[in-house]
């Protein structure tokens, strides 16, 4: 029996000199359209063993909310890395890392 498909889209505006503009993404799911000011897209490719990566922001994005943009993701990795692997001491590793980078920047 297969399962249902979901998709995940995400649209870049650039202007002249190819510098993002507007983000948007849409998810299946979800079910419209919403607006991002920064995207990070890890993609592993197992013939490579290698990470395949998009980082973009457009150029509303401040460099405070890139700070915490950076932060949050960097605790959303540890939780994934839990996850998947059970390895709670390279995890709390990684979680300490992450506290530290946002006490640093006034989080």
């Amino acid at each position: 029996m297969s399962k249902e498909v979901s998709e995940i889209s995400i649209k870049v505006r650039t202007d002249e000199n190819n510098v993002p503009e507007q983000i948007t993404w849409h998810s299946s799911d979800q079910g419209k359209e919403a607006e991002a000011r920064a995207v990070f897209l890890s993609v592993w490719d197992p013939n490579e063993r290698n990470t395949l990566r998009i980082d973009l922001w457009d150029k509303e994005m401040n460099v405070d909310d890139m700070k915490t943009f950076v932060f949050q993701t960097m605790l959303t990795m540890a939780d994934s890395l839990e996850r998947a692997t059970g390895d709670e001491e390279l995890t709390e590793a990684l979680r300490k890392f992450s506290q530290a980078f946002g006490k640093r920047i006034g989080l």
